[in-house]
C-alpha cells in the first residue's frame, strides 16, 4: 500500500482534527519525532488517547487521568496497535506533541518537526502491523517533506532525554530505520 500526503493530510488515514495545534513559525518541517502513548498506562484499545487530543478527555474516568486534567496536547498521527493510522493536526501545522525539546541545539521541535504517536509503552514490544504502517506513513512523510531524511527521524527520548524515554527500549530502531533504505 502507499499512501500520499496532499495539502498536509494523509489520503488514508482516518482524520479527527484537534484543537491543539497553531502555525508553524516557518515552513522548514524536517525532523520526524517517534513517541509512544497508551491510556492508562500500559492498557490499549481504548479511545482515551483520541479523547485527549481532542480536548474531550473525561478525568474522572481513570484515576491516573486527573494530572491530565487541563493539558492541550496533540500529535499529528497515531498508530493504533491494529496498524490504524489517525490524524489529527495537518502536517503544515504545528502539533504540541514535543514540548521542551532540543535537535541539534534548536529548541522548540514543535516548530519543525512531525509527531507521530505510537499505541505502546516503555514495556512491551511494538505490533508487526504497527511498523508497517509507520513504514508506509514514513515514506509519505518524507515525500511531502524531503528535508526530513533517516538522520532527522528520532524519538522522543533523544529531544527530552531528562523528561522522556519514549518510544521506549522495545522500539525497533534497526528494523525500523534500516527498512527505510
Amino acid at each position: 500500500m502507499t499512501l500520499t500526503i496532499e495539502n498536509g493530510w494523509l489520503d488514508k488515514a482516518q482524520k479527527k482534527p484537534s484543537p491543539f495545534y497553531n502555525q508553524r513559525p516557518t515552513n522548514d518541517v524536517s525532523l520526524l519525532v517517534i513517541h509512544n502513548i497508551s491510556l492508562p498506562a500500559g492498557e490499549f484499545g481504548h479511545t482515551y488517547i483520541d479523547d485527549l487530543f481532542l480536548g474531550n478527555l473525561d478525568c474522572d474516568a481513570h484515576q491516573t487521568f486527573k494530572e491530565l486534567e487541563g493539558l492541550e496536547v496533540s500529535a499529528h498521527f497515531l498508530i493504533r496497535r491494529n496498524g490504524e493510522i489517525t490524524q489529527f493536526v495537518n502536517c503544515d501545522e504545528r502539533a504540541w506533541h514535543a514540548g521542551v525539546s532540543e535537535f541539534e541545539g534548536r529548541s522548540g521541535c514543535n516548530d519543525f518537526s512531525i509527531g507521530i504517536e505510537l499505541e505502546g509503552a516503555d514495556t512491551c514490544n511494538y505490533e508487526d502491523t504497527q511498523y508497517q504502517s509507520l513504514l508506509i506513513l514514513t515514506q509519505a512523510i518524507i515525500k511531502a517533506y524531503p528535508a526530513i531524511t533517516t538522520e532527522r527521524i528520532i524519538g522522543h527520548c533523544h529531544i527530552a532525554p531528562v523528561r522522556k524515554t519514549d518510544p521506549g527500549p522495545y522500539f525497533d530502531w534497526q528494523y525500523y530505520l534500516s527498512a527505510l533504505s
